[in-house]
């Protein structure tokens, strides 16, 4: 029997574009569902002005498709060097909606990042002030800390500190992948929220390592144990305004992910909906794939929901994905999940 799901128009509250070649080959991929994305600025230079962000903005709108309704929502790469002022300016200018927090080398692109969190106090502060959200990808790079032990001490060690130092701050810990993640939103007050993946809703650490490595899972924050992942997926499912959808769509063309050092980030902007649709329809909460989706999102940035709809169908047979985009970066592998999803998104 056919069934279907008409939700608000989706968005990306955490997304990478890249730029250059690979921009032109992937950004129609996620304006084909989401009306707007939150565009991360850890390019290469990083994005860390409002000028930049605004040049960033035209060269993501070039390369939208003619007559997509797709909005780039832009941030700035905070660092040890940021101008408060010129934040200020871009925010209220409308250039940048948030700005984004990579604790130095957690990440790709991030070597910019925060060593000082003192360093950048008054920064947080202004923000506070004008209602400017913060993105962190919260994990330490303390090299004594274990790889999946990252995300829980980042959260004692940076996260409160600094929420308890600036309260008013509006905080966004994206792709959450630990129930320590979760179980912290939940007891943080309405300036704090979280974004979670499409890909740590379906994978665990085994995922990537048994049977051989594999390159296509392996993202930053690394997908931890299965009791975590059972928590994200509650946490998603659950419909509560404190979670909604950030992909972390992170595309690398397939020569630097099949490598001896292969970079992390799961690219999952072209099936992403069909996907969702899968995993609460598994869990039995279809009914609140648009709070996360495409509702609480735009409550938590001040915005109104998408006035679009998308429909998702289920069909008899199970949708067949692209395995690779081609783009002029070379080819980009597409998530796979392991399993058929036989929902689509129109």
């Amino acid at each position: 029997m056919t069934q279907s799901i008409t939700i608000r128009r989706p968005d990306d509250w955490h997304l990478h574009l890249r730029d250059g070649a690979m921009l032109q080959g992937i950004a129609p991929e996620s304006a084909r569902h989401f009306g707007r994305a939150i565009i991360m600025p850890n390019l290469v230079p990083p994005v860390v002005t409002g000028a930049q962000a605004s040049a960033y903005r035209e060269r993501i709108m070039a390369a939208i498709p003619e007559g997509a309704d797709f909005q780039p929502l832009m941030t700035c790469y905070l660092t040890e060097d940021t101008d408060a002022s010129d934040l200020a300016q871009a925010h209220a200018d409308g250039i940048i909606t948030a700005v984004k927090l990579y604790p130095a080398g957690a990440t790709t692109n991030s070597a910019s990042g925060v060593t000082d969190f003192d360093k950048v106090r008054p920064v947080l502060e202004k923000m506070a002030e004008i209602g400017l959200p913060l993105c962190v990808h919260g994990e330490v790079t303390d090299p004594a800390i274990d790889i999946f032990d990252r995300e829980a001490v980042f959260i004692d060690r940076v996260l409160d500190p600094i929420r308890k130092a600036t309260p008013a701050l509006r905080v966004i810990m994206e792709h959450i992948t630990t129930k320590n993640g979760v179980d912290y939103v939940r007891s943080g007050g309405d300036n704090l929220a979280a974004t979670i993946t499409t890909h740590h809703l379906i994978i665990n650490r085994n995922h990537i390592l048994v049977g051989g490595i594999k390159p296509h899972y392996y993202c930053l924050p690394v997908a931890k144990r299965e009791e975590h992942r059972i928590a994200l997926r509650e946490a998603a499912t659950s419909g509560e305004a404190s979670f909604f959808l950030g992909t972390d769509s992170a595309p690398h063309a397939d020569a630097a992910k099949e490598s001896a050092c292969g970079c992390a980030g799961c690219f999952t902007a072209t099936n992403t909906m069909s996907l969702l649709a899968h995993v609460f329809e598994e869990d039995g909460t279809l009914d609140k794939l648009e709070a996360f989706a495409s509702l609480n999102g735009p409550a938590f940035y001040g915005l109104k929901p998408n006035d679009a709809t998308l429909t998702l169908t289920k069909q008899d047979t199970p949708v067949e994905f692209a395995d690779k985009i081609d783009t002029g970066a070379g080819p980009v592998t597409v998530f796979q999940p392991g399993f058929p999803v036989f929902w689509a998104a129109n």
